[in-house]
């Protein structure tokens, strides 16, 4: 039986970045398999939350690699040593240079340890029994993904989509016409009741963005 996930929200940072923690809903969490889905400045809220539920993080899978979702890696990494770090991989590059992933231009030069391994569209991650598929969405960053679940019907969408918005275009590799693309073929055929949970803001739904979101109707 595939189980019910929860995942947890941390807004870090001067970006206010969510960053997530994922595992199953299960009534003893203690040495349980989790997922940590971007790492922003200050993670120490999201490791303490870790501990405290006695999770067992099995990977940091990043939604993309700019510098306010990679900028608490090394901290991610050095609370789970071993943690497998997981990118796509038109990012590859990115952790470790500070041009790429926009710190240098936020006055910060900010470089991570990774990846340790690349993220592919239509790859399938397992956890606790538990199918994801990722997705790649490109547009705000060339190696945007995002980790779709169809049995929960929740989807972790980076920057891709918020409510009632979608992600910068402005910066060096974004590309507004794929970013509507990857909204209008890949993120509005998923079902209208799968929660989205964006890089930024509150939560949606799929059905409420191709409705409302002023930037990319279905």
């Amino acid at each position: 039986m595939t189980p019910r996930f929860r995942i947890e929200t941390f807004t870090l940072g001067p970006f206010e970045t969510n960053c997530y923690l994922v595992y199953a809903d299960t009534p003893d969490t203690r040495g349980q398999p989790c997922w940590i889905v971007d790492a922003s400045f200050g993670p120490a809220e999201m490791i303490e939350r870790t501990r405290e539920l006695g999770l067992r993080p099995t990977a940091l899978l990043l939604t993309h690699a700019h510098v306010d979702h990679i900028a608490g890696v090394d901290e991610v990494c050095a609370a789970f040593p071993g943690l497998p770090v997981l990118v796509h991989g038109a990012e590859r590059e990115w952790l470790g240079n500070p041009a790429l992933n926009l710190s240098l231009g936020a006055g910060v030069r900010i470089t991570a340890r990774g990846p340790d391994g690349m993220l592919e569209d239509g790859q399938e991650l397992e956890l606790e029994g538990g199918r994801w598929r990722v997705l790649h969405t490109p547009g705000h960053s060339p190696g945007g993904v995002t980790f779709f679940s169809e049995a929960q019907r929740v989807a972790l969408v980076g920057d891709a989509l918020f409510a009632g918005s979608v992600g910068r275009t402005d910066f060096p590799g974004s590309d507004p016409d794929l970013l509507a693309r990857s909204i209008g073929t890949r993120l509005y055929s998923l079902p209208d009741d799968t929660v989205i949970y964006p890089g930024h803001g509150p939560q949606s739904t799929i059905g409420r963005e191709k409705r409302t979101n002023p930037f990319v109707r279905a």
